[in-house]
């Protein structure tokens, strides 16, 4: 069988969603995920685009034992001079370097011939490999681009040294067939093709991108480009997971296997919905809500007598526990630490410590503690609410339909207390409002404000998601209470603070 190397780029490609923006702190915590998951290659970002896309691949590139880290460049020395330095601390760095084949792209965006095109792959996949050895070459827009052309380019990139060649369907237009078409061209009219690997990159405008991408490894890909729950520009890319448990399940089709860890499949994917303030579809493949619920009758009674009978996989393959188990205020922190090993999370003591006192405090507000509490606290760590900036000290509300509601809050910042009083229409707007007075940030929006219900029950966990804006930025703000009210000002705060 084939080794299938697992390209995630969730920190890049993921990150360019529009909402989907990260804290450097946040991404560390993804790139950390991915490693465990075992993703042969994470791109960090894109570091000539600012000083905080630099530092993040910079961070991380230094951080990542156990995997390749990258870096997007365009065909263009001084983003291959910034992808070198901030990759050169990486035990395994790769600059990943591109420019468009297809003939709309280089006439109105590039407004190159062919053969100068040609001429810039050859200089700046040579350029790369000056710094590094493994580089990475993407014919940008390949699936529009002509057939001939684009093996010109293929040949030229790995003549230059590319290590890696990537042939990405960037608008999500091509289907399975046309790609399997397309890799087989490539194998069969590159002379060189044997000394680089093919890659693909499917995007998931038409829904194919992982069919798109399955398509292309039956044909002789090596190498698959994704991102942890399909994140990316427009519609997204083609997922991770789908396209792991595709090959892990149907290995007799694809003759290719994957070094994924499965169990962590589950994990990476709700800290990633996380860390974003998004939820999984319902009906989301492999990690949604009801990926492996059966409520019909006849299914109900087919898993019962034999689970393969309705499910092609199982939950605990992609980290799921067989049982969902319940705590209350008398249970000890090793049964806690247990539990947390099973779901696929192993804290540090200091770590532990921190969150058996936040367990210890919503144990004295709820009867009992679930797992999907659990995985709440976790996705809310006490680092990402109050270690820098503000934070919440104590608050008053007083509202109702006869009266003029006011919100009276209290903030502090380690060192000095802040408390200011506003009015607003409803509790949430009275509170944001008397924040504003005490933090007097730039002028911002708040784009949008969602609540959700952790579990069931009259003292449930609820998670509030704030979207704050400021200029072009969009940053999301994320809070978690028993108490609405409280969950809502947690994550205004939150966001504040990333803001400022």
């Amino acid at each position: 069988m084939n080794r299938i190397k697992i390209f995630d780029t969730t920190l890049r490609d993921g990150e360019q969603a529009p909402g989907c923006s990260m804290h450097l702190d946040e991404k560390i915590e993804v790139a950390l995920a991915l490693e465990k998951l075992r993703v042969d290659v994470m791109e960090a970002g894109f570091s000539v685009i600012s000083k905080g896309d630099f530092d993040a691949v910079q961070t991380i590139a230094n951080t990542v034992k156990n995997a390749s880290v990258a870096s997007l460049a365009r065909a263009v020395k001084k983003d291959i001079e910034s992808a070198y330095e901030a990759l050169k601390g990486a035990v395994s760095p790769r600059i990943h370097t591109f420019i468009a084949t297809s003939p709309i792209h280089m006439e109105y965006k590039l407004k190159m011939s062919g053969d100068k095109v040609l001429e810039t792959i050859f200089d700046t996949v040579s350029y790369a490999k000056s710094f590094i050895n493994d580089v990475e070459f993407s014919a940008e827009d390949a699936t529009r681009s002509d057939k001939e052309f684009l093996a010109k380019a293929v040949h030229t990139a790995i003549k230059a040294g590319a290590t890696v060649v990537n042939i990405p369907d960037t608008v999500g237009y091509t289907t399975p067939i046309e790609m399997f078409d397309l890799i087989t061209y490539l194998m069969n009219n590159v002379d060189n093709i044997h000394k680089a690997e093919i890659s693909v990159h499917c995007h998931n405008d038409l829904g194919m991108g992982v069919a798109n991408s399955l398509a292309a490894v039956r044909a002789g890909a090596t190498q698959v480009e994704c991102t942890v729950n399909g994140l990316g520009e427009r519609a997204g890319n083609a997922a991770l997971e789908e396209i792991v448990m595709a090959l892990n399940t149907r290995k007799n089709i694809y003759n290719g296997y994957t070094n994924i860890d499965t169990t962590q499949i589950y994990r990476a994917s709700k800290l990633v919905y996380n860390v974003l303030g998004l939820y999984s579809p319902i009906n989301k493949a492999i990690v949604g809500s009801n990926a492996f619920a059966h409520e019909a009758g006849i299914h109900q009674h087919g898993v019962l007598a034999n689970r393969e009978t309705y499910e092609i996989m199982t939950p605990e393959s992609i980290g799921l526990p067989k049982n969902n188990m319940v705590f209350g205020k008398h249970s000890g922190k090793h049964a806690i630490e247990n539990r947390l090993k099973e779901l696929g999370f192993e804290l540090s003591k200091d770590e532990m410590e921190a969150f058996f006192v936040k367990f210890k405090t919503l144990a004295d507000k709820k009867k009992t503690i679930n797992d999907l509490d659990l995985q709440a606290l976790l996705g809310h760590t006490e680092k990402e609410i109050t270690s820098k900036g503000y934070k919440l000290d104590r608050f008053t509300v007083n509202t109702g339909n006869y009266i003029t509601t006011n919100a009276v809050v209290r903030l502090s910042d380690g060192e000095k207390l802040y408390e200011e009083v506003a009015i607003g229409d409803g509790p949430i707007d009275a509170a944001y409002n008397a924040i504003n007075k005490i933090l007097k940030a730039p002028e911002h929006s708040l784009d949008d404000y969602a609540i959700r219900s952790i579990t069931e029950g009259n003292d449930a966990l609820g998670e509030v998601v704030v979207r704050i804006k400021c200029g072009d930025c969009v940053i999301t703000g994320r809070g978690l209470s028993t108490d609405i009210i409280e969950a809502s000002l947690l994550a205004y705060i939150n966001g504040m603070n990333k803001l400022i």
